[in-house]
């Protein structure tokens, strides 16, 4: 009598376990592209705050860096605010140089800007420099668009123990020493700036930066 074993039956997956199996894989992979997802986007806002600030840093460094070498002179103020632009003479390598600081206006907003004149030996190329300076538009070769975003500014220069706005006449030291030429002024202790950003921008809210000036 010859016996027969019988052989086992391979189950394979029905096509509902596979297509649940595929829908678990598919919820999963769902998941973790969105945990990737918000991690890029974390790290991008991350990085863009990172480069924001230091761009902010870099123009209050440079905005110290030509306070800190302001020089006079007997041609024209050494420093002076008109209401849209501060102007101030530094020294440089090569002689005394021109330094403007604006606030302008275009389709992006109100912008900082900063604008360096050569460095020059001379009164008259002085004088010169400064007087076509007071036609500036912002679009001239040299402007440096330094921060995006300003909704306004404000300067104020520290006198008698007291702030007090910059365009005062306080401290003007005597008559202009040309026809053509500026009062001189003399030196305030300190300056300070207000910067106020506008809500859109990378930047909000306001900053003042108080910087003490030299004897």
């Amino acid at each position: 009598m010859t016996m027969h074993m019988a052989r086992p039956v391979s189950r394979g997956f029905t096509l509902v376990e596979v297509l649940v199996a595929l829908t678990v894989m598919a919820l999963m992979a769902a998941m973790a592209w969105q945990g990737v997802d918000a991690i890029v986007r974390a790290r991008d806002v991350s990085q863009q705050r990172v480069e924001v600030t230091l761009r902010l840093n870099m123009v209050i460094g440079q905005w110290e860096q030509d306070l800190a070498s302001l020089q006079e002179t007997a041609g024209v103020p050494a420093l002076s605010f008109d209401g849209a632009t501060l102007r101030m003479t530094r020294r440089a390598a090569g002689g005394i140089q021109l330094v403007a600081w604006a606030m302008r206006d275009d389709d992006t907003g109100s912008v900082l800007q900063r604008w360096a004149s050569p460095a020059v030996t001379t009164r008259a190329e002085l004088e010169g420099i400064w007087l076509r300076s007071q036609q500036f538009q912002g679009q001239e070769a040299g402007q440096l668009r330094t921060l995006d975003g300003l909704s306004s500014w404000q300067i104020y220069f520290y006198r008698g123990n007291a702030w007090s706005n910059a365009q005062s006449s306080a401290g003007v030291a005597g008559p202009a020493t040309a026809a053509s030429a500026p009062a001189r002024t003399d030196l305030p202790s300190g300056i300070r700036l207000v910067l106020e950003f506008a809500d859109t921008g990378a930047n909000t809210g306001n900053l003042t930066r108080d910087t003490l000036l030299g004897p």
